[in-house]
């Protein structure tokens, strides 16, 4: 009997991809035919879904259904990065297989290991719910998996060309300053509201580091893109490398911090752990960073507001496209809420 699968109106074509999947049946999980599909929460950027044969699944990961530019592009860096890490100890999904092909679903995609574990964003399971200890590491496991990500040598893995490391501190704040003002191709969006915008681009300018460390850097190191083991406090997969590059890893360490909270920062953003309590400061989650990594973090506060920058332009970037009609209209307004908290506190770190 024939399992009639949903195409999730376009988004998956079976003809085409069932035949790519029997070309790849020996690097894939299971046996024969997909029996089952789902789609996965995973944030607004991509599309995921998990994909069952007999005796195995696996996870397939395609852009959107109004892709950027570069989205078939970002598919095969993503799948790049991940099978160059298959030989260093950072968690992250197994790659089995990428497709750089857009005709066979209508765009680049590639399959990858189900992780058995939890994203934050779906609440605490009871033992850290109620174990301190067990949720107070989870933090530092984060920032231990950006310091064994730092630590891995570009050259030694065959990233040594996956971004351009002469320049790199000192076009960062023009780079993504030229990112928001694009938008205003947008339908909808104009000019961008977002107080301050102007003053923190300047500061990064007026206060860059006078050098720094390449490695790679991950992009997105956040809650929304790890998961922890279910029996211990445990790192167990960084996901969602699409903005993987080279770069200097302290930008990890920032955007790691900008998505924990302290009582002084600006209202508006709990954080996503600090309402069960008992944490580490970030200042804790700095000097372990120093310890894990041994890199020299005396220009943090740089990297903490780079951070704040540099998120908030990627995430207003949802809210032009909702105003354009190409994403809901309740994910725009969420990440343009965030937006203007993350540049509240870069204005905060920056004392404007």
């Amino acid at each position: 009997m024939t399992v009639r699968l949903d195409e999730f109106d376009g988004l998956l074509r079976w003809d085409a991809l069932s035949e790519w999947i029997d070309a790849h049946d020996e690097l894939l999980p299971g046996e024969g035919p997909v029996t089952g599909v789902r789609a996965l929460s995973g944030g607004s950027q991509n599309a995921i879904f998990l994909l069952d044969r007999r005796n195995g699944s696996f996870v397939l990961r395609r852009p959107p259904r109004h892709p950027r530019a570069n989205s078939n592009d970002t598919m095969q860096r993503e799948a790049r990065v991940l099978a160059a890490l298959a030989s260093t100890d950072v968690p992250h999904p197994r790659l089995y297989a990428a497709c750089a092909d857009p005709e066979v679903i209508g765009a680049s995609f590639y399959a990858m290991e189900v992780i058995d574990g939890f994203s934050t964003l779906g609440g605490l399971p009871a033992r850290y719910r109620d174990d301190a200890a067990w949720r107070r590491q989870l933090p530092i496991e984060l920032v231990d998996g950006a310091a064994r990500l730092a630590s891995v040598d570009p050259n030694a893995v065959g990233l040594s060309d996956f971004g351009r490391a002469d320049g790199w501190l000192e076009r960062q704040a023009s780079r993504w300053r030229r990112q928001l003002d694009g938008y205003s191709q947008l339908p909808g969006y104009g000019a961008p509201q977002i107080p301050g915008v102007d003053d923190v681009d300047a500061w990064l300018d007026e206060h860059r580091p006078a050098t720094c460390r390449i490695g790679i850097i991950h992009g997105d190191l956040q809650w929304a893109n790890v998961m922890f083991a279910h029996d211990a406090p445990r790192l167990v997969a960084i996901i969602d490398w699409e903005l993987s590059t080279l770069g200097d890893p302290l930008l990890d360490l920032g955007w790691i911090l900008q998505s924990m909270s302290e009582p002084d920062d600006p209202p508006g953003h709990a954080g996503t752990l600090q309402s069960s309590g008992g944490l580490p400061s970030r200042r804790e989650l700095v000097d372990r960073y120093a310890e894990v990594s041994g890199r020299d973090v005396s220009d943090i506060d740089w990297f903490f507001v780079l951070a704040c920058y540099k998120l908030g332009i990627i995430l207003e970037g949802t809210w032009a496209r909702a105003l354009a009609g190409h994403v809901p209209h309740e994910i725009g307004v969420q990440l343009h809420t965030y937006t203007l908290w993350l540049f509240a506190k870069a204005r905060q770190l920056i004392g404007a």
